[in-house]
């Protein structure tokens, strides 16, 4: 089944249901090649409004996201990561158009989302789908799961028979049976097979990227080492380009190709996997893997290496706003913001930060070893 936009739906779905096989690499709805993203961002921004007072007048605005830009290419794995409350999941449902943008643009393979002659939201749902965190919630209680993902597919046209087929063979896709799972509701699924049928639904409109928000955080380790092994096999048979958002650093290592860091909501640094692990060039990024509990019982951590709690977003610092807890900030931290900048070993990596050359010399890089689990096999699919 392949979907190319507009009118070449209808064309593509007939009363014979038809057969679910991987998008090829010359998938027609490419139109700009392997050169061309698959997604730009530039200047993206989102600020809420807060009231107060009798009668809940406009005291301040909280910067969830602010001047965001950055790129994905066509068949890669970004990672995203970041605290808590840096704006993560807000950014998640910007690109998504869940919730509207202050400013900004979104240009999906070429074309814009929302313009007048750009990718309605329509057909940016045919291209994008999204995991949510929590996989129960996503779920219709209502619904029997074979029908949860169909119902993506007949809202955009497709018969119930059609539908009802290119459900079954999803489910067995990631894992499930669909005669012993497709008609339980999912409240008799466990957490791994309630995360299972989500991911089978986000593919039933055969779209060309996924964006994953903490799709595998509350799962258990045996299950989630099972749901990555799944993605990893899912991104290849389907030619997929992820968005992976997650507090796991050690998850975010192993899946993805490219990783994106956020703080306080703006972008601190971005660059190759193997250049942010192993030589982070922000503070912030080193604080946040020198976090990491260690396997070695004699290697522990006597001192934190971050304290403190992040700005209020309602009134960030001026200049950049990790100086209020940086050990290497300066007065000129405070009175300009630092833009992304690159480096002389690495074109692609792109880190903020004014004293970069002040914190190279009084850190350590990090020191990062290959991920223990999951294994790098593709692990049995269970019906876990």
């Amino acid at each position: 089944m392949t979907l190319i936009g507009k009118g070449a739906w209808r064309q593509a779905v007939s009363a014979k249901a038809p057969k679910l096989n991987a998008v090829p690499p010359g998938d027609p709805r490419d139109r700009g090649g392997k050169v061309q993203p698959m997604l730009l961002v530039s200047g993206l921004s989102k600020h809420f409004p807060v009231g107060g007072g009798f009668l809940k007048r406009r005291t301040g605005r909280v910067r969830a996201v602010d001047d965001v830009s950055f790129t994905v290419l066509k068949g890669e794995t970004l990672g995203v990561v970041g605290e808590s409350g840096c704006g993560k999941s807000t950014l998640a449902r910007l690109l998504m158009h869940l919730i509207p943008r202050d400013e900004g643009d979104l240009i999906f393979d070429g074309e814009g989302i929302g313009e007048t002659r750009g990718l309605s939201l329509r057909e940016l749902r045919r291209n994008m789908q999204m995991v949510f965190q929590d996989s129960y919630s996503s779920l219709n209680p209502r619904l029997p799961v074979e029908d949860s993902i169909a119902y993506g597919p007949r809202v955009h046209g497709m018969p119930r028979a059609a539908a009802k087929r290119v459900a079954r063979e999803l489910l067995d896709k990631v894992g499930l049976h669909p005669d012993l799972f497709g008609s339980r509701y999912p409240h008799e699924l466990s957490g791994g097979q309630k995360q299972r049928v989500n991911i089978a639904r986000a593919l039933a409109l055969n779209p060309r990227m996924l964006i994953l928000d903490e799709a595998v955080s509350a799962l258990d380790k045996s299950i989630e080492a099972q749901i990555l092994n799944q993605l990893r096999y899912l991104k290849r048979h389907f030619n997929l380009t992820y968005i992976f958002i997650s507090h796991d650093l050690n998850v975010v290592q192993y899946l993805s190709d490219r990783v994106l860091v956020m703080y306080l909501g703006q972008v601190v640094e971005i660059g190759p996997v193997d250049a942010i692990y192993g030589n982070a060039k922000h503070p912030y990024t080193r604080a946040l893997f020198n976090s990491r509990l260690s396997m070695d019982p004699d290697d522990r951590i006597e001192e934190p290496p971050l304290t403190g709690d992040p700005p209020n977003p309602i009134d960030p610092p001026s200049g950049c706003r990790f100086r209020t807890r940086c050990a290497f900030a300066e007065d000129v931290c405070a009175a300009k913001m630092p833009a992304l900048g690159t480096w002389t070993d690495r074109s692609s990596h792109l880190a903020a930060c004014h004293m970069h050359d002040a914190a190279s010399g009084h850190t350590h890089a990090v020191q990062v070893e290959p991920p223990s689990a999951p294994d790098r096999k593709l692990a049995g699919m269970t019906n876990t």
